[in-house]
């Protein structure tokens, strides 16, 4: 004990002594660690946007969008549309966005039907010209509409598939709503399907792929990805080509596989993120990957879009740069929305970026002890009518020139987007805040 007395006095007369003295202060510039940390590895200043010719392709009068267009033979390049955007009907289809449940199931079309699902699992089929067809809700008999959120279509041979929250997947007929089949999953389906000759592709819990018979529902092949907390809702739809199909899974990770068998090819991970930014901790894949000729596109949460060699997963260049969505590929360049809520160009050869354009990203603090009042997503892009198209929840779809960025025309959408924007016959869906379904032409 007297030891211990011994050395606490000599600690403390230490302090005391401590306390005493001068700080010293050393010279030089002083730098905040916060902008240390955000400016690290971007010492060559953001790039200068520049106005780059474009050769887009045609556009084209499609009759559908039956599927997410992360996959070639699925995606309308430019689909056909007016130049300017006028509202011609609006229709509920539903329960619109709650504190806790988010509308976000993005509509798909085929036959003349525009397929919807609200923030409490209903599914519904609208015609062209705004009548509610018929409805299907998804809750299974012993849950509650609220105990799921989210999911995904895909629309082919007059039948619907549905993913869910509640961990199913369902083809339903696309004329009546009738259910034909349903396939229990491992975890919640939050993420749209892929259909390519009769087979259906998804990802449960961002950590398990499926390839199921179209037909009845029976499992063909299954891949077990790696799985991750820190995701974000709603899973990459599967994009697919001839012979492959590129999941993505909740750990960053890029996976292909032959579409018919399952047998892995290859995998890749978009590894990094941004210094000193929170959400660098969410590694999720968020930019669905996408196929373009014999490139694979992908980006994460945290600010890293690659461009993968599809036959081999070779990465080919990583662009310091997060996809909050699929991305559009168009001529010689790839467009997104990137973790930093902007619009941008890369050129998709190299990854450099051509042009970035600011989105709106939160609504200005009112109250000084808050830091935003409100966040806003901008959800797209897509290519139509020749210029890129992106929906936001401030309420407002904007349209933007794809050689400058430059900003040609906004339309109102009352309630705010909360679906990417598609186009069908020169027409654009899209589904608002209140649980609306809106058509533009």
């Amino acid at each position: 004990m007297r030891k211990l007395t011994i050395m606490a006095g000599l600690l403390g007369a230490t302090l005391l002594a401590a306390c005493g003295s001068n700080e010293v202060v050393l010279p030089g510039e002083r730098l905040g660690i916060r902008e240390v940390l955000q400016n690290r590895g971007t010492e060559e200043g953001t790039p200068a946007n520049t106005q780059r010719a474009i050769n887009l392709p045609a556009q084209v009068a499609n009759a559908a969008w039956a599927q997410s267009g992360v996959s070639p033979f699925a995606r309308t390049e430019n689909a056909a549309l007016g130049a300017s955007l006028t509202p011609l009907w609006s229709v509920n289809i539903g329960q619109g966005d709650q504190r806790r449940h988010k509308l976000n199931t993005n509509q798909v079309a085929l036959g003349g039907r525009i397929f919807t699902m609200d923030s409490a699992n209903l599914v519904t089929a609208v015609s062209t010209d705004g009548q509610v067809l018929w409805t299907h809700n998804l809750t299974p008999l012993r849950d509650a509409s609220n105990q799921a959120q989210g999911g995904g279509f895909a629309a082919a041979d007059g039948r619907l598939y549905v993913a869910s929250g509640f961990g199913t997947l369902s083809a339903l007929d696309a004329a009546t709503g009738a259910e034909i089949w349903v396939q229990r999953l491992d975890s919640a389906a939050t993420g749209a399907p892929t259909y390519r000759d009769g087979l259906i592709y998804l990802t449960s819990g961002d950590s398990l792929a499926w390839a199921v018979e179209a037909q009845d529902g029976r499992i063909r092949w299954q891949i077990e990805g790696v799985g991750d907390i820190n995701n974000v809702a709603g899973a990459p739809a599967p994009a697919v080509d001839d012979q492959r199909v590129v999941f993505a899974y909740g750990d960053g990770t890029v996976q292909a596989a032959f579409r018919q068998g399952g047998l892995q090819l290859w995998n890749a991970n978009i590894a990094g993120g941004r210094d000193g930014s929170a959400i660098a901790l969410i590694d999720d894949v968020t930019g669905d990957p996408l196929i373009s000729g014999d490139t694979v596109f992908a980006g994460n949460f945290s600010g890293r879009t690659v461009a993968l060699d599809k036959a081999s997963g070779e990465r080919l260049w990583t662009a310091k740069q997060g996809a909050l969505g699929p991305m559009w590929p168009a001529g010689d360049s790839v467009f997104f929305v990137s973790d930093r809520n902007q619009l941008v160009r890369l050129d998709a050869r190299d990854g450099t970026q051509i042009w970035a354009v600011d989105l709106p990203g939160y609504l200005a603090r009112s109250n000084p002890q808050k830091k935003r009042d409100r966040t806003f997503a901008n959800l797209g892009p897509i290519l139509a009518g020749g210029r890129l198209i992106v929906a936001s929840t401030d309420g407002q779809i904007r349209s933007f020139d794809p050689t400058s960025g430059a900003l040609v025309g906004t339309t109102a959408i009352d309630g705010g987007a909360t679906t990417r924007p598609i186009v069908v016959n020169g027409v654009l869906y899209v589904v608002s805040g209140k649980g609306q379904l809106h058509a533009f032409r």
